[in-house]
């Protein structure tokens, strides 16, 4: 009884996908320039400057709030 569930249940699914969803995955492979215009490079040393910005940035903050007292 259930063999014959799977049988019919297996040859009912259709495995193929329709034309509308082939040509939307094909737009989406479109071949994208570089992110802002820069290099891979370029980007790692904007987001490091960023980070070494918030780190100074926070820290002066708590020295001004009193929360952490210098030496």
């Amino acid at each position: 009884m259930l063999d014959d569930l799977r049988n019919s249940a297996a040859s009912s699914y259709e495995e193929t996908i329709p034309p509308e969803v082939e040509t939307r995955r094909e737009k989406k492979k479109r071949n994208r320039g570089p992110f802002l215009g820069m290099t891979s490079a370029q980007r790692f040393v904007v987001v490091l400057m960023l980070f070494i910005l918030v780190i100074i940035l926070g820290t002066l903050c708590l020295l001004l709030t009193g929360r952490v007292v210098p030496f």
